[in-house]
């Protein structure tokens, strides 16, 4: 198996433990890339794509998630983060 399969299929699992998290408030993330320097490189689905606390949920969530269970992964990043004082960023129902 290509290593790069092998390390994908590895952060997928580490994201399997946290997505129920994420679609409990609508959101969810995929696997865009695995950079050659370990960077995983995450699309934000759903209301997590919109949110204002998303960079909090990749940093205090996600990224702890993902480098617990796989030590390899240097960082991980998101190609579609909304920033806190966006003026389009909604919260998720529950969360307003």
């Amino acid at each position: 198996m290509d290593p790069k399969e092998n390390l994908r299929n590895e952060v997928e699992a580490a994201l399997d433990t946290i997505r129920p998290y994420l679609e409990a408030d609508g959101g969810n993330v995929s696997v865009e890339e695995i950079t050659d320097d370990y960077i995983v490189k995450l699309k934000l689905l759903g209301s997590c794509g919109s949110c204002p606390m998303s960079i909090m949920t990749l940093k205090a969530g996600i990224e702890q998630a993902v480098k617990k269970a796989v030590p390899a992964i240097t960082a991980v990043e998101a190609i579609n983060l909304t920033a806190m004082d966006d003026p389009a960023a909604v919260l998720p129902a529950n969360l307003q």
